[in-house]
């Protein structure tokens, strides 16, 4: 069944304007509420005594599956480099249309629809890494490609790929095989029409048009009977399409007035804001000046304490020098005491000089005393040497005596 190509244009305050099929319900509705969101009015703001609801004959399409990926596209220029479709990750699904009996991979970023592409049989993803995956659309006349996180999802995003080209497949030879059997059926219908009217041009009786035209003329009535069925269930189709296209239509005018009243809220909520941002700026104001208050009144506590610090610091000296000063009072009650324990000394001081004195004297004399030892000792050293020299020459002249006697001995 063609798709209708009705066109919608949305103007929200600062947001561009955007062009979407009103038969991509889901995109539509997507699209709508990521607008919103950016505006600020999800939430808070309500259509006043109006009502939406779209009655759209594709809004059967479901998703199948559903992951996350970097989207990327072929460069049109080079035709070699990647261009990255979206900024970070985002949700890329499977759509299935009952109605068509077709398959979409569709992916929206913020309100900027990235992919929206559909599968058919003759499609073909390729693996070109461990993590990254394409396929090529000539419909959009681009090359897609998907950056995963893991190979696991890359690997059941192919497999879920290659099912749906099967299921595509497999709903295009259906399709065709219902045209052929449709166009038999017109080409049997033509081929018995003018056999009849050969029989009833030939055979000029009643009669035997009754015998030989009968079973034909029942067969083409049956086929114009099922010509008419379907006739007037495409003009009740047309009018059901029609009715449909009118409310789509009021349901698009009445979308306008309200994203128009959207606009104009905008405007007053953009005020507010403006009224908003200044007191805001005052109250920043304010509040930088009691910072700053609060800054000296916490910069003066700190003085505050140290002072309080100082001053317990010069009480706990003070107690010090007092004990110190008691301390030196009772020190100057014992000084009489030590003056005469210092004479004392004192005079034991003198005593102990003059023994000192004797003690030297002593000891002078007999340091002399022992220097006249020693120069004695050296003296008597000096002749007990002499006295040994000429002791072992006595000795030395006793014994060659002794061996002159001995030897007179011998010769006696």
């Amino acid at each position: 069944m063609p798709r209708k190509g009705i066109k919608a244009g949305v103007w929200l305050g600062s947001v561009t304007a955007l062009s979407f099929h009103l038969g991509d319900c889901q995109v539509l509705c997507l699209v709508l509420s990521t607008c919103l969101v950016r505006a600020g009015l999800l939430g808070r703001f309500t259509f006043r005594s109006l009502s939406i609801r779209f009655s759209c004959p594709y809004s059967r399409e479901q998703p199948i599956f559903t992951t996350r990926a970097h989207v990327f596209q072929i460069d049109p220029s080079t035709k070699k480099n990647w261009v990255p479709a979206s900024k970070q990750a985002v949700t890329v699904s499977y759509f299935y249309d009952s109605t068509r009996n077709s398959y979409r991979i569709i992916s929206v970023d913020g309100a900027k629809v990235i992919i929206n592409s559909t599968i058919t049989p003759n499609m073909t993803f390729t693996k070109t890494s461990q993590k990254f995956g394409q396929w090529a659309d000539s419909r959009a006349n681009t090359v897609f490609g998907l950056g995963f996180p893991s190979e696991q999802q890359l690997t059941k995003f192919a497999e879920k790929f290659q099912e749906v080209k099967e299921a595509a497949k497999l709903a295009r030879d259906r399709s065709q095989e219902k045209i052929e059997t449709s166009s038999n059926h017109s080409q049997e219908s033509g081929r018995e029409t003018p056999s009849s009217t050969r029989a009833s041009s030939v055979n000029g009786t009643d009669d035997e048009k009754a015998s030989h035209g009968g079973p034909a003329e029942a067969h083409l009535k049956s086929e114009n009977d099922k010509l008419k069925i379907a006739l007037a269930q495409s003009s009740s189709n047309v009018k059901k399409w029609e009715t449909e296209l009118q409310s789509l239509r009021e349901s698009n005018a009445r979308l306008s007035t309200a994203l128009q009243e959207s606009a104009a809220s905008i405007e007053h909520w953009k005020k507010q804001f403006s009224a908003c941002k200044e007191e805001n700026e005052q109250l920043r104001g304010k509040i930088e000046e009691l910072e700053e208050q609060c800054n000296e009144i916490n910069k003066e506590k700190e003085r505050n304490a140290q002072l309080s610090r100082r001053l317990q610091e010069l009480e706990t000296e003070l107690q010090d020098k007092e004990l110190e000063l008691e301390e030196l009072r009772k020190q100057g009650e014992i000084i009489p005491e030590l003056m005469s324990e210092c004479e004392s000394v004192s005079e034991q001081l003198q005593a102990a000089e003059k023994k000192n004195k004797d003690l030297e004297e002593k000891v002078r004399t007999l340091r002399t005393e022992v220097e006249e030892n020693k120069h004695r000792q050296t003296n008597l050293k000096t002749e007990l040497k002499n006295f040994l020299d000429v002791l072992d020459g006595k000795i030395d002249e006793l014994h060659d005596f002794r061996q002159g006697l001995s030897k007179l001995g011998v010769d006696n």
